[in-house]
């Protein structure tokens, strides 16, 4: 308690928003395929169709974000968000009767969830000391974690009290959601800085744009096929997906500020690096374990493969402090970091399909052995970043 009490108001602001946002993601992950089933009847091909909407405004933010940097400065934009994320889920839970009332509330509350992935980054690098902007996004990361086990916590609770009551989920979903966008609302950082008033493409960030690539590849086939490898070919219950999903986040509480620590500490280039070799030998395990282990220790590598892949999710950070290291304008960060997700999901959307198309027609092993042969082109990538020498200056307090 007295640590909270001498870290800056501000930042207790944002550690409260992102943990009540947070709160608002875990509802969301934890219900919305039952609930696509168990209200609207979907079978696998309308939750495949589903993700084109779902993942359109990710492709489009990049876009929105110039329209509303013309006038609103990143706090502002996060209260929209979370207003546009609360409309969504009351759409969810009172609204969505029909095919179009549905796919229009999941484009709002889509809409809303990515406009905050696009200013939570840097809104923490303005609470963050020179040389501590690792730190200072693996702590409000470990804050989105403590949320989402909030959020998968009171699902549990209320579905063994009331039973899958999606209305009270996504109420509760919208009351977080507002809980969130006061906080952010009374932020003060960087309320007189001006518009950024832009778009922004140079030249000088295309190692950036290559890294939200492969973030985008990555994002894509172990969320998708990962799960799938192990509902489909071994059977695993929705229950003990659940059960490694609240491992990983809970790992991720402590993780993530240990992992922004190892960020300033060896460097983004050295970091990133070491995630696609990672990411490597996740993949080999993805396509071999079956074939070189024996039951069920193929299965419990598998789940440890799983786990260790949604805790290095956590080293995303390092492309935006990787940014803030080569910005040529601080003005620039935020429009490049929405171009960024908007790169990420151009990957995202088309990659699946082919994806697809190669585990029916080849199997699931070479679906990974492709991501691996991706993961190791990332790895000479990351090893190209350079970063200008660090210098010592007088930085915010928190």
């Amino acid at each position: 308690m007295n640590r909270w009490r001498t870290i800056s108001g501000d930042f207790r602001r944002m550690l409260l928003a992102t943990l009540f946002f947070g709160a608002v993601a875990g509802i969301f992950t934890s219900t919305l395929n039952n609930y696509l089933a168990d209200v609207h009847a979907f079978d696998a091909g309308n939750r495949g169709w589903l993700e084109l909407p779902r993942e359109l405004p990710g492709f489009l933010i990049f876009f929105v974000m110039g329209l509303l940097l013309v006038r609103l400065r990143e706090s502002r934009i996060a209260v929209l968000a979370m207003v546009l994320t609360a409309a969504g889920a009351l759409g969810l839970g009172f609204l969505s009767s029909g095919m179009v009332l549905l796919v229009l509330v999941i484009v709002i509350w889509s809409l809303g969830d990515h406009i905050i992935f696009a200013v939570e980054g840097p809104l923490g690098l303005k609470l963050a000391k020179k040389g501590g902007e690792g730190r200072r996004l693996g702590q409000l990361g470990g804050a989105r974690n403590l949320g989402t086990i909030l959020g998968v916590s009171v699902v549990w609770l209320l579905a063994k009290l009331v039973g899958d009551r999606y209305d009270l989920f996504y109420l509760l979903g919208a009351v977080f959601a507002a809980l969130a966008g006061f906080f952010y609302w009374r932020l003060q950082l960087g309320k007189q800085d001006p518009p950024s008033r832009r778009l922004v493409y140079r030249r000088e960030y295309r190692i950036f744009y290559a890294i939200s690539a492969l973030f985008g590849i990555r994002k894509q086939i172990f969320l998708v096929f990962g799960t799938w490898v192990l509902v489909s070919l071994h059977g695993v219950p929705v229950s003990t997906i659940a059960l490694l999903y609240f491992i990983a986040s809970t790992l991720g509480v402590i993780m993530r500020p240990l992992l922004g620590d190892v960020i300033d500490w060896l460097g983004e280039r050295t970091v990133l690096a070491a995630d696609e070799l990672l990411l490597l030998a996740v993949c080999l395990v993805y396509a071999f374990a079956s074939d070189v282990l024996p039951q069920p220790w193929d299965l419990r590598v598998l789940y440890g493969a799983y786990v260790l892949d949604h805790v290095l999710f956590a080293l995303r950070v390092a492309r935006t402090t990787y940014l803030k290291k080569i910005a040529v304008d601080p003005g620039d960060i935020t429009p490049t970091v929405s171009l960024g997700i908007t790169i990420d999901h151009a990957v995202a959307m088309s990659l699946p399909v082919l994806s697809g198309w190669i585990w029916e027609r080849y199997g699931h092993q070479y679906v990974f052995l492709l991501a691996g042969a991706i993961a190791l082109a990332g790895f000479f990538i990351c090893l190209r970043i350079r970063v200008p020498a660090p210098e010592i200056a007088a930085e915010p307090s928190g």
